[in-house]
């Protein structure tokens, strides 16, 4: 049985106030959910994932408005919602690129904690702490590992996502334009390095210094690119059969040949 998952490619521009945004974003996810099983929001689209000042200001607990106007969302329309990321503040202070996943109750069913910062000496680095644990969790498309943006050139994160158990990984970014082709190209090496679904949704729009490539991709366990967004704001819908990482890997066992780590 195919799973209808749908990805929204926002436009994160820093023109649009954060309120606005957030109005409009949650908006989209209430229309788009009329027609998916699964609806999967960009990294950071509250703020834009570039504009570092917008996240320390509106930072949120994890049971803050944000969190909470997204289970409602998942809870209203019976839908799995992977909720993008936000800016995580907890009660020490510490701040974290938190993404968050919904059951159609509205649960909080899982949250993972960005572990690949990106910046180097800026960027997110500055604000942000990075999370130590990674996450799979059950959900219509079997374990489900998740992953943000930067997250995607490190392959031994998605190496050990499948270890835990993942036939497929959500992974919501923030991804810039200059750097697009690595994006197309790494999202299709870790869906066939793994055997996976690999769904990637993707922001675009003018942010701090930078504009984003949008490029959200549903790539099947093959490494076949099944559908693809362009560069602007769009809402990319696919059928997915959670069925087939299990197929292939039964038909190709590479992942029975591993002999390091």
């Amino acid at each position: 049985m195919t799973v209808r998952v749908a990805l929204i490619q926002l436009d994160c521009s820093t023109s649009e106030p954060v309120a606005s945004r957030v109005t409009r974003g949650l908006k989209l996810v209430d229309t788009v959910a009329r027609d998916a099983d699964m609806v999967i929001l960009p990294e950071l689209w509250h703020v834009g994932a570039f504009d570092v000042d917008a996240a320390r200001e509106h930072a949120q607990a994890i049971d803050g408005p944000l969190v909470q106007a997204l289970g409602g969302i998942a809870a209203e329309h019976s839908i799995w919602l992977h909720g993008g990321s936000f800016c995580e503040v907890d009660e020490d202070g510490q701040h974290y690129n938190t993404s968050v996943l919904f059951a159609p109750d509205g649960e909080l069913v899982a949250v993972y904690r960005k572990v690949h910062l990106f910046g180097f000496d800026g960027g997110e680095t500055v604000l942000m702490s990075g999370g130590d644990e990674l996450v799979v969790v059950e959900t219509p498309l079997g374990p489900t590992g998740l992953a943000t943006c930067y997250d995607m050139r490190f392959p031994e994160m998605f190496r050990a996502l499948v270890d835990g158990g993942a036939t497929a990984i959500l992974l919501s970014s923030g991804w810039p334009t200059p750097r697009i082709e690595h994006w197309d190209v790494l999202a299709r090496a870790r869906a066939i390095e793994n055997q996976v679904w690999f769904i990637a949704c993707n922001e675009v729009g003018s942010q701090p210094g930078v504009e984003l490539g949008g490029h959200s991709v549903v790539v099947d366990p093959r490494g076949a690119v099944v559908a693809q967004a362009g560069d602007g704001a769009e809402v990319l819908i696919v059928e997915v059969d959670p069925a087939a990482a299990n197929e292939w890997r039964a038909q190709f066992p590479v992942l029975d040949d591993i002999r390091i780590g």
